[in-house]
């Protein structure tokens, strides 16, 4: 991402791709990113309602995938499960465009509006349960059928990966941005059907765009078993569980070297001219199932840190969100910033510094690190979630200033502060930059440390972080909605901003986000010592 010249070790199937991919993020931040205002301004829910709701509603999306993601590599092709999901989520966006357009003349007790605006909202999360990880796999799968090298090339592949891991990124980051921005200010001034309107007709779009690739497109999807009794996988999940929780995770042995995790540089599976390697091919399949469901279980310790650092991404659509419609906004005298646009303060963050990765900061930690790569997978996560944990420090300071100047100021008028929206800016860069350590390095990391044949699987493990850690999320607003209301006055999530402590639950997760860090930075090392 330093130049034209990065880009172009990309063939034109992966650049369109990414465009579409782009395409798909400006649809769906449309509606998730001012979400929780409709819902509290528009449909009259309470803050935690709603911060719920829509925390529950992208978990869903979110871990559809890993639901969905067997299906595909086991039955389905990528393409064909792209088309369908696509048709699926665009009626799921006229859906709710129709609910929108309906509102003036329902009535907002009516069961039915809410019956279908929730219905609307979960036939996106259906189509995308299928539409993400599908559309990645396949973007990559287009440098896999270009790259078929020899092991003297892995670097090369390895490379040409990581610049496309980047890009996707880059392209997904783009349409985040313009639909922070545009689609929010249009649902805040011109109202909620033009803007939930205009996702539809981008999907309607990308839709388009697709079908005319066609032609460009290389299709392989391979199988590396025979998986057509689901049965058979979960009874070897549960027996490889059952092992390692009585004897530990198994020592490597000659049977196993091919599916042998290796969290730092090298692959799960050695690949062959089809696909995966076999070292001994009259291997009984039930042991090579067997050896990846002890991959999979081994991921789970990573996979589980990382819920934390999900947990706090789900707060710039909920909660900070909240918190900037207390403040000043305007600029000028006419011009008011819809709250939710300072969520491209996220993406303008990736989209500026990305680039300053490759360019600055890999050479940089090669001089420091004298490794080729400059720093590991493992360590850009680390980073990423360290600098997670400054911005919630950062936020908790912020909303403590915001709640003395609000009590100060006393009065029927003092949940508006004084106090400029910018000066959550901070937090949202911070989160921005540690999205492009962390995020980026998690689609690389599960995506490279599954078998060749479970590669939809591995980006759904990637999603279901977000899809989890948003159920987390919403389950400790609960808790803490709980404890606090019967301890305290009001609870730390109380509509009246003034009584609200969103401080508290911001150091809170400050506190529970380093505790997940530091355990991810010793379960790195044990690992490293067993690779």
């Amino acid at each position: 991402m330093a130049g034209g010249q990065r880009l172009r070790g990309l063939n034109k199937p992966c650049v369109l791709l990414i465009v579409i991919a782009g395409m798909e993020r400006f649809a769906y931040k449309g509606v998730a990113s001012n979400l929780v205002t409709y819902l509290t301004e528009v449909v009259k829910m309470s803050n935690s309602s709603a911060a719920k709701t829509v925390n529950n509603w992208c978990g869903f999306t979110s871990m559809l995938p890993l639901l969905v993601a067997p299906l595909i590599d086991s039955y389905w092709d990528r393409y064909s499960t792209i088309v369908a999901s696509s048709f699926l989520y665009l009626v799921g966006l006229l859906a709710l465009t129709s609910t929108a357009l309906e509102l003036p003349w329902v009535p907002m007790n009516r069961v039915g509006f809410s019956s279908s605006l929730f219905w609307s909202l979960y036939l996106i999360s259906l189509g995308q349960g299928g539409y993400n990880p599908s559309l990645q796999a396949f973007g990559a799968d287009q440098l896999e059928i270009e790259d078929e090298l020899p092991s003297s090339k892995s670097d090369q592949s390895s490379d040409k990966k990581n610049i496309f891991f980047q890009w996707w990124y880059f392209g997904i980051c783009t349409g985040s941005l313009l639909g922070v921005t545009v689609v929010s200010y249009i649902q805040d001034t011109l109202g909620w059907g033009l803007g939930f309107a205009i996702p539809t007709i981008a999907m309607v779009t990308s839709i388009a765009f697709f079908s005319c690739g066609k032609r460009f497109y290389a299709f392989k999807q391979a199988r590396s078993v025979d998986m057509k009794s689901f049965e058979n996988i979960f009874q070897i999940l549960r027996a490889t569980a059952s092992r390692m929780i009585n004897g530990g995770i198994p020592s490597s042995t000659n049977k196993s070297d091919m599916v042998e995790l290796e969290l730092q540089e090298k692959p799960l599976c050695r690949q062959g001219q089809n696909g995966i390697e076999v070292v001994n091919e009259n291997s009984n399949k039930s042991i090579y199932l067997l050896e990846i469901a002890k991959v999979a279980l081994r991921l789970m310790p990573i996979w589980t840190m990382l819920l934390m650092f999900a947990v706090i991404f789900q707060l710039p659509a909920t909660f900070f969100t909240k918190q900037g419609m207390t403040m000043r906004r305007n600029i000028g005298s006419y011009f008011k910033i819809p709250p939710a646009t300072l969520q491209s303060a996220i993406t303008i963050s990736i989209i500026l510094l990305m680039p300053l990765y490759d360019a600055f900061f890999i050479p940089f930690a090669r001089f420091i690190t004298r490794s080729e790569k400059g720093i590991t997978v493992m360590q850009r996560m680390g980073i990423g979630m360290f600098l997670s944990v400054i911005a919630m420090v950062f936020a908790a300071v912020v909303e403590t200033k915001r709640l003395e100047i609000s009590r100060n100021m006393g009065g029927p008028d003092s949940q508006s502060v004084p106090l400029s929206i910018f000066w959550l800016l901070p937090q949202y860069v911070l989160l921005g930059i540690s999205d492009i350590f962390t995020v980026v390095g998690m689609q690389e990391f599960f995506y490279t440390e599954v078998p060749i044949g479970m590669r939809t699987m591995g980006i759904a493990l990637y999603t279901s972080v977000f899809g989890v850690g948003s159920f987390l999320s919403a389950l400790l607003i609960s808790l803490v909605e709980h404890f606090t209301s019967s301890r305290e006055r009001h609870s730390w999530f109380s509509d009246d901003m003034r009584e609200a402590r969103l401080d508290k639950y911001y150091w809170l997760l400050a506190f529970s986000s380093a505790l997940s860090l530091v355990t991810f930075t010793i379960l790195c090392r044990y690992y490293n010592q067993r690779t």
